[in-house]
């Protein structure tokens, strides 16, 4: 889950919550809830503003995401647009069982 990556670079990085809550402008509560998996659904806005403090990239952060599972170009990119228009998993799927 992208909380546990969060968790994983935040610890590696000897970071506080609280400092990378204040760094990002994001509230302490919000990434306390990403790290412990509540929150699962982060923007591309929140997910760039904490890649920055914590100096990786966000793909980085979804890497486990994806269960690190080579993803062809086409649905990375597609699965990139999904997130950055704030489409969520459950939205996906609903759409899916109406195709079939």
């Amino acid at each position: 889950m992208i909380g546990n990556r969060v968790k994983k670079v935040r610890e590696e990085n000897k970071m506080s919550i609280s400092q990378l809550a204040e760094r990002a402008n994001i509230a302490k509560s919000y990434i306390s809830s990403l790290e412990r998996n509540l929150q699962t659904n982060p923007t591309i806005w929140v997910l760039e503003k904490i890649a920055t403090v914590l100096s990786v990239t966000v793909d980085s952060l979804l890497d486990e995401q994806v269960n690190n599972k080579t993803l062809d170009a086409e649905w990375l990119e597609i699965m990139q647009d999904a997130i950055i228009l704030g489409i969520s998993k459950e939205e996906m799927e609903i759409n899916e069982s109406l195709i079939y």
